[in-house]
């Protein structure tokens, strides 16, 4: 068939077929976060949600479902209708790596979900309270070899990726450090400076804050090279320690959601975080800006299953 034979019946069938997704939505949005109020992606998600609701004419409303590592909130997502009007905004624990972690799931994590945009991804920082004595690294691993199992981490709760860096910092650098899991990083945070607990490998936004502000001291960058944020804070690896470690935070739909929908909530987000009011204060904190097709958030989820699952077998990191 002539090529311009098939684009008029393509156009055709493209005027004669009811524009997908186009009723949608129909009804408020509601946007599970699987974490407390204050946490990194809470706050995204609270900053988006006005954006989308003028953008698609219903409110996105914002609701926190914590708990087991986000799998009660992702849980809630996974087992609601593929409609469009429930979405999730977590880390890629629940959706990618927590299968390697619970000995049980209440959903398959690798059917469950569809993969809207990624929102945004963030370096680690290894900080400790004011209170500590440790100066860097070196000092810290000493502390920690000196009295195994004496010294606390702090993590946002079991299986998160605050806990998992812990895990993989214990490991890379042979020490043991007693986890103390917490409802979240921000509780996480208050008794770091409270001096509750010894340290904690943070995500950079969550703890900017408190580190510019003196209430907790940052000792190293889990990053390959230095943070514009804290340029005169050497790396691990310029403490002669192997290791970094970032966290990526997205946008998923249940599974068999209208991939017009889909494909209509990523542009619009990838949008949204350009705007300075929206993704601007966490581009100075620290966070890099996502955005891009569902396509490329979907890889970007393969990638974290097949880095991560073999360390965390190795490292034994298990969760109820």
């Amino acid at each position: 068939m002539p090529i311009t034979r098939r684009a008029t019946l393509a156009a055709a069938t493209l005027l004669a077929t009811p524009a997908l997704g186009q009723g949608w939505p129909s009804r408020p949005v509601r946007i599970v976060v699987p974490f407390p109020p204050g946490g990194l992606v809470d706050t995204l998600a609270r900053a988006l949600s006005p954006r989308l609701s003028e953008r698609f004419g219903q409110p996105f409303v914002v609701e926190n479902r914590a708990g087991a590592g986000g799998n009660i909130g992702a849980d809630a997502v996974a087992k609601s209708a593929p409609d469009g009007h429930t979405l999730l905004a977590s880390s890629l624990g629940p959706v990618a790596v927590n299968q390697y972690i619970y000995r049980t799931m209440p959903f398959d994590t690798q059917t469950a979900f569809a993969p809207i945009v990624l929102l945004i991804s963030t370096p680690k920082v290894l900080c400790v309270g004011p209170q500590r004595p440790w100066r860097d690294v070196a000092s810290l691993v000493a502390a920690a070899k000196a009295a195994p199992g004496t010294l606390t981490g702090g993590s946002a709760g079991p299986g998160t990726s605050l806990h998992l860096a812990l895990e993989l910092f214990k490991q890379t650098t042979g020490t043991d450090i007693q986890h103390i899991p917490y409802r979240g990083a921000a509780a996480a945070i208050t008794d770091l400076v409270g001096g509750q607990i010894d340290l904690i490998i943070d995500n950079l936004p969550n703890i900017l804050g408190q580190i510019t502000g003196g209430q907790v001291r940052p000792l190293a960058a889990a990053t390959a090279a230095r943070l514009a944020q804290l340029p005169d804070l050497p790396t691990m690896a310029e403490q002669g320690i192997d290791f970094t470690f970032g966290t990526a935070f997205g946008l998923v739909a249940p599974a068999g959601t209208d991939d017009a929908i889909v494909q209509r909530l990523a542009a619009a987000v990838s949008e949204a975080l350009r705007e300075p009011a929206i993704g601007g204060r966490l581009a100075q904190q620290g966070a890099i800006l996502g955005g891009g097709s569902p396509a490329d958030f979907a890889a970007l989820i393969a990638r974290e299953k097949a880095v991560l699952a073999p360390v965390i077998r190795a490292a034994n990191i298990r969760a109820e």
